[in-house]
């Protein structure tokens, strides 16, 4: 059975790193932004609404637009998938976790390591004097008032360190997730479809090094056939279900 085999491989794992997407988060009720029925790019143009020009630009309309989506993710709760993910680290299984989402809901949940390379929504920086801001103080009046933030140090707007579109990743994330496929012998695909790049080369810079391959998504990735396991179910299924054979 494919649930025993992926276990299997994490037993006999002595670096293993996981690879997250939004479809580990839609379970928690965040939705997708590419799925072919209900994703947000189905409903706006992302370069009208996402992007960096866009937001240089029409700072208000991106706020227009990212304030109900913040209130989401801000109530959001971790799945079990995400609480199976924390589990498998904290009994040293589990090494790093590499995630395309910005919802912090692996923290959440527990996890410890985690390179967050399209950023996050618990910072925002200065357009003008880049001075950090904790989100937490902002993002109430911001929900309920929509109160856009600016820097209380020169007046500026602020601009979540979420990346948009035409934006680069963070350098020392990406740097530590180089590292950490260079390092693993087994990565876990969970809830990506692995079509954004860079990040969707990363499972097949790590299996021409050697490691093993495990894909548990609910749709075909351009990987599948080099995976030791494919499982196209749902990951806050799949990998409690895995975590529990893992701990018999």
């Amino acid at each position: 059975m494919l649930i025993e085999k992926a276990a299997q491989c994490f037993s006999e794992s002595h670096y293993a790193i996981a690879l997250t997407g939004a479809g580990i988060s839609t379970p928690s009720g965040i939705p997708d932004f590419r799925s072919s029925h209900d994703g947000l790019w189905e409903k706006y143009n992302p370069m009208e609404v996402a992007s960096l020009t866009a937001f240089r630009l029409r700072p208000e309309k991106f706020y227009q637009w990212f304030r109900p989506l913040t209130r989401t993710i801000i109530e959001a709760e971790p799945n079990p998938a995400h609480l199976a993910l924390a589990d498998l680290e904290k009994h040293g299984i589990l090494k790093e976790i590499i995630t395309q989402n910005i919802d912090g809901l692996h923290q959440k949940a527990g996890a410890k390591v985690v390179h967050e390379v399209h950023g996050t929504l618990r910072s925002l920086t200065c357009v003008s004097c880049y001075s950090k801001f904790d989100a937490e103080s902002l993002v109430e009046a911001f929900i309920n008032q929509g109160e856009i933030p600016h820097c209380t140090e020169c007046g500026s707007i602020l601009k979540p360190d979420a990346i948009l579109f035409e934006e680069q990743l963070p350098f020392q994330t990406w740097q530590a997730v180089e590292k950490a496929v260079k390092q693993c012998d087994l990565m876990l695909v969970a809830g990506s479809s692995l079509e954004v790049v860079p990040v969707a080369r990363l499972p097949y810079e790590a299996i021409t090094r050697g490691a093993k391959l495990i894909v548990v998504n609910n749709q075909k990735t351009y990987i599948d056939e080099r995976a030791e396991v494919v499982i196209n179910q749902d990951v806050a299924e799949v990998l409690p279900a895995i975590v529990e054979l893992i701990n018999e």
